[in-house]
């Protein structure tokens, strides 16, 4: 019986009820939508979405998006009745709703043609192979809660991080990288586990590892760049549900949610910064004059 090449779809959930999870199908029909035989399902009382709001239909090596709903489906900003997908598509369930990635990976295990069985979803992230890394003493502040660490002269505290198999999924822009061992190094150079090529971003720019139940980020960059909840990670600092991680002053930001999920959040502009006040009248350039001409000032001296 002839056989194709195994293809996981990995959605990953942006925005809406669904906040946070990075679902994951190999079967050749995704359904999306609030009916209970929707693999996608939203909650029953979300009715922005229809009960068969669209679906994901595999065609060979590409898959092809349909909308079934009332209140359509934008893909990449456009709404759309029908579309071939491409890794880092963009989903809008509806005109402010849900707003999920799609991206695809393909695995050496090939499977039957005329299979339409849903495969269970897997209980771990995808495995990349690691080679043993030593033992590496990581340095805490005093203000640094850490169990069974034991304090060092100056006080700096001190504990050995070894190399753990724990779960991390990176979610940046379009890609979606997961990993199944810490620490993972993120930077600028080729040897790093997660690459982000910026100008701000060092060749060694942080490092997530896990201690004590606990994730924490450090920085490498030495110039106290990284930032949890705007608190410099000195040397490092604990990644909490909903903790907002910037690698630096202008970004990248994540949202840190919680089970080794890091998820690329955008900055917000203030809308005075959107739209910076104009000197096109004499009471613009003078806010202290108001239309009559009579300073407001001189009026508090009266």
């Amino acid at each position: 019986m002839k056989s194709k090449p195994k293809i996981i779809v990995q959605l990953v959930h942006i925005d809406g009820p669904l906040k946070g999870q990075i679902q994951e199908f190999a079967n050749d029909t995704i359904l999306i939508g609030r009916h209970p035989s929707c693999q996608v399902r939203f909650p029953a009382d979300f009715s922005i979405i229809s009960r068969k709001h669209a679906s994901i239909i595999r065609e060979g090596n590409r898959f092809k998006f349909k909308d079934h709903s009332a209140n359509g489906t934008f893909v990449n900003g456009k709404k759309v009745n029908e579309t071939i997908l491409k890794d880092g598509d963009v989903f809008i369930f509806a005109k402010g709703g849900p707003k999920v990635s799609f991206l695809t990976q393909v695995t050496d295990i090939p499977i039957e043609a005329e299979s339409e069985s849903p495969i269970p979803e897997p209980e771990g992230s995808p495995v990349i192979v690691e080679e043993e890394k030593p033992a590496e003493k990581i340095l805490f502040s005093n203000s640094t809660p850490a169990s069974n660490i034991e304090p060092e002269r100056g006080g700096i505290r001190e504990i050995n991080v070894e190399t753990v198999k724990m779960p991390l999924s990176i979610v940046y822009g379009p890609t979606l990288r997961s990993f199944n061992e810490l620490p993972v190094h993120i930077g600028k150079n080729p040897g790093c586990d997660f690459i982000i090529n910026l100008p701000q971003i060092y060749d060694h720019h942080a490092k997530v590892f896990f201690h004590d139940d606990t994730y924490w980020v450090k920085d490498l960059t030495g110039k106290q760049m990284v930032t949890v909840d705007g608190q410099p990670a000195i040397p490092q600092a604990e990644l909490k549900p909903q903790s907002r991680l910037a690698l630096t002053s202008t970004g990248p930001d994540f949202e840190f949610l919680g089970q080794g999920r890091l998820v690329e959040r955008e900055r917000k502009v203030l809308p005075e910064q959107e739209n910076p006040p104009s000197l096109s009248s004499d009471t613009d350039k003078h806010p202290d004059k108001d239309k009559k001409g009579f300073s407001i000032k001189n009026l508090w001296k009266r």
